[in-house]
């Protein structure tokens, strides 16, 4: 019997628990699954769901032994490296300066690495992963999964964020639209996307228990995309395609966290081998998922509501609501986790019961 047809059962809502929300949010609902979490969440990534997904069944995976995690302060294994910490020289030794204010890190601006993309090949030195301190690492994190959450392997500085950590802002953006540099920046990607498969080949060897990767490059502001679609799909796009393509030889999820307006460069998600993507609360989610939500999972973020103005029995129709709008068998998304604030466990438990039963049929 495949997973998606493994009917629902009221002990799945009735025997369930619940563990610490994160920060100030509401407890987390763990339900008594048919499957393990980690299982319910490929599921999803195989196009053959079993519940709608929130982001509770998965952990983030974010190893100290890249030096990107610690000069960005973003390092989540078990090392034991120290939060609140970080900031340093990242793999390519651009210094990254920690923010206690803001939890990160930043390249501090007005002083960029290089003023033009032609200098790269000159004066980057690229990283030598095999002097990364693997082994011990790996040692550290050796019972980082029990194998009942999947597991993402974050990786921050994508294509463009990196060119952004060499020139700043205004130096990136200028570089891929200028036809002096253009063909610099191009070259540059095409290493970069060789030196990622290296290490996420480094990954998988090391780490064993990752399922997928979420993968950074911002690509706009709060109103719109930084760069055309045009200009998108000739400089970026195949560059992401063969780490994409990698990742999918081996087995691999692969998520792609894009901050920012991005409705115009859903067609560039997709065609760069994206298999998810949740955008932040600027976008139509439910646009996007009518539009698209056959070729890509997209992270649909419910109708937000203030859970004190409303009654449980309200709550409950809201989640119906959403489930029969975006929990379809024949289409899936995810529960966008920028609609966190809706999930009471009465919300959560209509959610899970409705989505069980759609995704079921």
């Amino acid at each position: 019997m495949s997973t998606a047809s493994i009917p629902f059962d009221p002990k799945e809502i009735s025997e369930a628990t619940t563990i610490p929300g994160f920060g100030a949010g509401s407890p987390t609902v763990i339900f008594k699954y048919p499957v393990s979490p980690r299982e319910g969440y490929n599921a999803v990534y195989r196009r053959k769901p079993l519940w709608q997904v929130t982001g509770s069944e998965q952990s983030m995976f974010s190893p100290k032994v890249n030096p990107d995690n610690i000069a960005r302060a973003f390092v989540f294994d078990a090392s034991g490296f120290p939060m609140g910490s970080g900031g340093g020289p990242d793999m390519f030794g651009i210094e990254w300066e920690y923010v206690p204010q803001v939890g990160g890190s930043m390249v501090r601006p007005g002083k960029p690495f290089i003023e033009d993309a032609n200098e790269i090949a000159e004066k980057l030195v690229w990283p030598d992963i095999e002097k990364w301190d693997w082994e011990e690492n790996a040692k550290a994190n050796a019972k980082f999964s029990d194998g009942n959450r999947s597991v993402v392997a974050w990786f921050l500085n994508g294509w463009y964020e990196r060119l952004i950590s060499f020139m700043d802002f205004e130096g990136a953006i200028m570089a891929v639209f200028d036809e002096d540099q253009k063909d610099a920046v191009k070259d540059f990607f095409s290493k970069l996307s060789d030196l990622y498969i290296k290490i996420f080949d480094k990954y998988l060897q090391h780490f064993p228990f990752i399922d997928g990767f979420c993968i950074h490059d911002d690509w706009g502001s709060q109103k719109e995309t930084f760069f055309s679609p045009a200009v998108a799909n000739e400089m970026i796009v195949p560059y992401m395609r063969r780490v994409t393509d990698y990742l999918h030889s081996r087995g691999k999820y692969c998520d792609l966290h894009s901050c920012g307006q991005a409705y115009k460069q859903i067609p560039n998600f997709i065609a760069g081998g994206w298999d998810s993507w949740s955008g932040q609360n600027m976008n139509d989610t439910h646009k996007i998922y009518e539009e698209y939500g056959d070729k890509i999972l997209v992270g649909v973020t419910p109708e937000i509501f203030d859970p004190s103005t409303l009654t449980e029995d309200e709550q409950r129709e809201r989640a119906r609501e959403y489930a029969e709008k975006f929990c379809r068998a024949d289409k899936p998304s995810i529960f966008n986790y920028y609609g966190a604030s809706v999930q009471t466990r009465a919300y959560s438990e209509e959610l899970y019961k409705q989505s069980r039963m759609n995704y079921s049929k």
